[in-house]
């Protein structure tokens, strides 16, 4: 297995998975390959992953748009400038303000090395991550799924997964978060294609 994917792997990924999963299949015969939806490792990603907590999509874009614009570029430096105080000015809740400002704090004082998570053991980088503030398994996951484009992993709790998987699966409730990683266990090792072609699907159900 590749330790990050390519858009080489990434078809092939999405091959086995219709071969093994009709339902995968029938995504993948409608609406072709997923998008790879791939991000740049590093400060920017994580903050922009913070701004996507618990609102839409659409709203994160433009506040990310909006403050990166503002700032001139998206750096752990401008952040610190800005302050706590300049953030909420500018929107973010205290919440959100408060974990940008802090992770922008961690990365310049030397405490959080991206670069080293990423060259690293993925469990020891998870680790890292988890204990920075504003940064749960659910934020985690989507920085190793997206930004470092590691090929196995699940976003646990993602809610547009969750419906997708209804949808695809015919079931008749949402389902939880354990039974959403029981269902993407079998799509191993190829689990973050899994998640791109059901994100695909929730997105073109709904016209976008």
């Amino acid at each position: 297995m590749p330790r990050q994917l390519t858009l080489a792997s990434l078809s092939r990924g999405a091959r086995q998975l219709a071969d093994a999963d009709p339902d995968l299949g029938g995504i993948l015969d409608r609406l072709g390959e997923p998008p790879m939806w791939g991000r740049r490792p590093g400060f920017s990603a994580l903050v922009q992953i913070i701004l996507e907590q618990q609102v839409s999509l659409a709203a994160a874009r433009t506040m990310y748009r909006r403050l990166t614009s503002h700032l001139g570029g998206m750096t752990p430096e401008a952040i610190q400038a800005m302050r706590v105080s300049g953030l909420r000015d500018f929107g973010l809740t205290r919440q959100k303000a408060d974990y940008c400002y802090g992770l922008a704090a961690r990365i310049l004082s030397g405490s959080l090395d991206l670069a080293a998570v990423a060259r690293g053991p993925d469990d020891v980088g998870r680790q890292v991550l988890l204990g920075v503030p504003g940064l749960g398994p659910w934020s985690v996951d989507i920085y190793y799924l997206m930004a470092l484009r590691r090929p196995d992993v699940w976003p646990r709790g993602d809610l547009a997964l969750a419906l997708a998987l209804r949808e695809v699966k015919g079931l008749d409730d949402l389902p939880t978060k354990d039974e959403q990683q029981a269902l993407a266990g079998a799509w191993a090792p190829w689990r973050s294609v899994a998640a791109r072609l059901l994100w695909a699907h929730y997105l073109a159900a709904r016209g976008r």
